[in-house]
């Protein structure tokens, strides 16, 4: 229970700290924040824009300057990672790191797979091709003892009640804490980036001079993004006390910025009719983005990209209310963003909240792997990888290069190599061959090829990708049917799965009558090149929309009639209602980059030094108690007002100002008496 008001409006449900929000200057209750009226929001005011003009604001640039010499962006994927960087004083030279060492045969090695490998002792050993190489050549034996994580990315994403003490499960089966994994991963990039910017300079580079920013997919939910940060603070990338230092970049945001600057040579038109890049698309899809891979291959050459300071031919063709979709496909995620241009700054409005979900190309190898155990029998695949964790991987990378190698209009088979360890075990394990397994199985379109292979029917491999390309179709199907998609001019598809040829004609037969289809030609990197150009001024996405209702759980005077009798509370002759949801900020609301929600919090005794109020959120836009459906407690503010000066009036206001319209909720607040601000934290993680 807390402290009733005098005044008849709300104050706050609490935990241990009974709180009472202030009256404000003007005599009436300060419980209407920023956002929660429609005529005060900058937004409005601002017409929406989103994306600040092409040409760059030099005092922004200088802001940068100032205090970062360079901006270094991590791509931190489900199934491959990379970074880039670019000096603040040159900002249009994109630099991709140096080549990665290992490297498959027909894939890119501008980026190195999200692998990492610790040590029996669970120390550091190696991440990337390094750690697969090594893995693979341990005994079997010795392997069982060593831990290999991969593909961890998507435990962020799948996690429902994601914190600190979060695990993450190795190939042998042995659990490590999640945040301890992913510090050693960014660890492992912040060493490699300063080592090449220090080879560069000739001299040391300092970690000071870095400003980091770390892609995040836009459909994760805060606790995501707050775990990234922990763990970039963990591997001593940035400190609490000097957050700015590292930035959470939003995947298709990224791909946005980056996708606005793209010449006619650095794109392939799907759905043009006419010859675009020296090549007519009338053919299939699969053969127009032949040319493209050719001149994707000789870029790689190259490792500094120019960016010029123009708007991008396909962008000029934009007109007043235009809007288009960004389609961010990768290993883990599908990350859809929509945006609607306003003239004559170029702006853009974010139109809809960012929508996807866990279907990217993970889930073909998961196909696969039903395939392995409708053959072999689930209960060998399961003992297989426990038994023989590093041959496991061995035949999924195996699979990798032969998934790569699929098109709508192949029509040999494709090659599977099992190994010898997988024959071995399973004659071991079942008593006869794998040859005979396949024969008895009655999957008719994989045979066994003398070579000791797999052999899929083009076909076969087809219907690997059919459920998560399905998904992706029917999800944009769902979206192009909202109100707010109608008429999109463009779909830019971008991410490490846009470079796959089915998925590609999936989404021009099922939406190149709507819009045109457009895909980077370096569509791996586009997110990457984004990012380090956010960096360098992250403030170029004005407005952007919330995922969710937020809010705190409080108590209004109670109304006969309008509120349930079951939420009667009556306290010294005052009735009051209890659980109301003071809603900050409605789902899908537009927000403007630092627009502020404003409450202003009592602690309940002068010596009361820590105010901890609960946080609730919906993705319902209509939330009235905090005790609905689907209303659930996700995190709290912290006002820690240790170290203000206690001898002011007994009443001291402490006035909270949350600002949503960044990629994270951040969270400010001064003691109005003093005008000193106080230490203000939005927890998702530890509540």
């Amino acid at each position: 229970m807390g402290i009733f008001r005098h005044d008849g409006a709300h104050w706050p449900r609490h935990g241990n700290n009974p709180l009472i929000p202030c009256r404000d200057h003007s005599g009436t209750a300060n419980r209407h924040g920023v956002s929660t009226s429609a005529y005060s929001s900058p937004a409005k005011s601002l017409g929406d824009p989103g994306i600040t003009p092409m040409s760059p604001s030099h005092n922004l640039v200088r802001n940068v300057e100032q205090s970062f010499l360079v901006v270094v962006a991590i791509d931190f994927g489900t199934t491959s990672s990379g970074y880039a960087y670019s000096f603040t004083k040159e900002p249009e030279c994109i630099h991709v790191m140096s080549r990665w060492e290992g490297g498959d045969p027909g894939v890119s090695n501008q980026k190195t797979p999200t692998t990492i490998l610790l040590t029996p002792d669970r120390k550091f050993h190696s991440f990337g091709y390094a750690a697969r190489d090594f893995y693979h050549d341990l005994d079997p034996n010795e392997s069982r003892h060593w831990l290999y994580f991969e593909k961890f990315k998507m435990k962020l994403h799948t996690t429902g009640n994601l914190n600190m003490e979060t695990d993450l499960m190795a190939a042998n089966g042995k659990k490590v804490k999640a945040l301890e994994i992913f510090a050693y991963a960014l660890q492992y990039f912040k060493e490699q980036a300063l080592k090449e910017l220090s080879d560069q300079a000739g001299n040391g580079f300092e970690n000071s001079e870095v400003r980091w920013v770390i892609t995040v997919p836009a459909i994760w939910k805060q606790p995501a993004k707050q775990f990234m940060r922990q763990a970039a603070y963990k591997a001593g990338m940035a400190t609490p006390d000097n957050p700015e230092q590292l930035i959470i970049s939003l995947e298709p945001e990224a791909a946005s910025i980056y996708c606005r600057k793209l010449r006619l040579h650095q794109m392939i038109d799907l759905s043009s009719k006419g010859p675009v890049n020296g090549y007519s698309p009338s053919t299939t899809v699969a053969a127009g983005f032949t040319p493209a891979k050719e001149n994707i291959r000789r870029n790689r050459q190259s490792r500094t990209f120019l960016v010029e300071n123009v708007i991008g031919e396909v962008w000029s063709e934009l007109e007043e209310g235009d809007r288009y979709i960004v389609v961010d496909s990768g290993g883990g995620t599908v990350d859809v963003t929509v945006h609607q241009i306003r003239l004559p700054e170029g702006h853009l409005k974010e139109l809809y909240k960012a929508t996807g979900g866990p279907h990217g190309s993970l889930g073909v190898d998961y196909e696969f792997e039903k395939l392995l155990c409708k053959i072999f029998g689930e209960d060998f695949i399961e003992q297989f990888k426990i038994k023989r964790p590093a041959a496991w991987v061995d035949l999924m990378i195996a699979f990798e290069s032969r998934k790569r190698a699929a098109a709508p209009d192949r029509s040999n088979p494709l090659n599977i190599t099992l190994p010898f360890s997988f024959i071995d075990y399973y004659k071991k394990f079942r008593g006869h061959s794998v040859e005979h397994a396949l024969r008895k199985s009655n999957v008719d379109f994989v045979k066994w090829s003398s070579q000791g292979m797999l052999r899929m029917s083009p076909d076969a491999m087809n219907a690997l990708f059919k459920p998560t390309i399905d998904q992706i179709v029917q999800h944009l199907n769902e979206l192009f049917d909202k109100p707010e998609v109608t008429s999109v001019k463009f779909l830019f598809l971008v991410g490490g799965f846009a470079e796959a040829p089915l998925l590609q004609q999936a989404i021009q037969s099922a939406f190149g009558s709507k819009c045109r289809i457009i895909i980077p030609q370096d569509v791996g990197l586009t997110i990457l090149k984004g990012a380090v150009l956010f960096g360098l001024d992250p403030t170029v996405i004005k407005v952007r929309r919330s995922p969710l209702t937020y809010g705190v759980g409080v108590l209004n005077r109670f109304v006969e009639g309008k509120h349930p009798p079951e939420k009667l509370l009556v306290k010294d002759g005052t009735r009051w209602c209890t659980d109301v949801f003071d809603k900050f900020i409605s789902a899908d609301q537009s927000v403007a980059l630092g627009e502020s929600v404003s409450r202003s919090y009592t602690p309940a005794k002068p010596s009361q030094l820590v105010i901890v109020i609960n946080i609730y959120s919906s993705d319902k836009d209509n939330v009235s108690f905090i005790s609905e459906p689907g209303v659930k407690k996700c995190g709290t503010l912290r006002l820690d007002l240790t170290g203000t000066d206690i001898s002011v009036p007994n009443r001291r206001e402490i006035k909270t100002l949350m600002q949503f319209g960044d990629t994270e909720i951040k969270a400010m607040a001064i003691d109005v008496a003093t005008s000193k601000s106080v230490k203000a934290g939005i927890d998702f993680l530890n509540y």
